[in-house]
């Protein structure tokens, strides 16, 4: 099942980009064909890095992998790789605070002072798991796609909480979704990022 979801914080996002500029994108989750099609007009090249089918991620100790090694070698960034663009959706809903924070170590080398994200977050603790992935339909526009089951690991944290754990990004702004769309009909936050390097 689809449907699409009106975004009010996507345009400013890309607003601050034009359109011969060349752009590398990182967008935590599976391919999909609107966002690859939506970023062909820009000049840009797309990490597509798949977190949630990883869920949980946990210390390894069979091959003595911290969790910042392994976010590194989910990541797959080549060492000189600086993002324009991060996509995080709702990665974070799925990562306890030690799991957030060797994330941004493994990421933190990629950013640059220019670097936005966006994201979503809870307004309320006690939303459900949406059980749902994303694309960029259009600059204002989600395409919103249910999963075939679960994931593992759904645990939320409270905006003020978010804040700090996310301590290389301003938070810019952030909204509650309008509830255009029944699959998104949960509290859930928008959130615009400024990478803070």
């Amino acid at each position: 099942m689809s449907a699409t979801q009106s975004s009010q914080l996507l345009a400013s996002l890309f607003s601050r980009f034009e359109s011969e500029e060349r752009l590398t994108v990182l967008h935590i989750g599976s391919a999909v064909p609107e966002t690859v099609e939506f970023f062909s007009r820009y000049r840009s090249k797309l990490f597509f890095v798949d977190i949630f089918s990883e869920l949980p991620i946990q210390w390894d100790e069979e091959h003595d992998l911290s969790l910042v090694q392994q976010f590194a070698e989910i990541l797959g960034l080549p060492g000189d790789t600086q993002v324009d663009i991060c996509l995080f959706w709702d990665v974070f809903n799925y990562l306890n605070s030690d799991s957030v924070a060797a994330f941004l170590s493994a990421l933190r080398p990629h950013l640059h002072s220019k670097t936005l994200a966006h994201g979503f977050g809870v307004y309320n603790l006690k939303s459900g798991q949406s059980g749902q992935y994303y694309g960029i339909e259009s600059a204002d526009t989600i395409r919103v796609r249910t999963r075939s089951a679960m994931l593992p690991g759904y645990a939320p944290h409270p905006q003020s909480k978010l804040k700090n754990m996310l301590d290389c990004f301003n938070f810019d702004r952030s909204v509650l979704l309008s509830d255009s769309s029944a699959l998104l009909s949960d509290s859930r936050l928008e959130i615009l990022l400024s990478a803070k390097v």
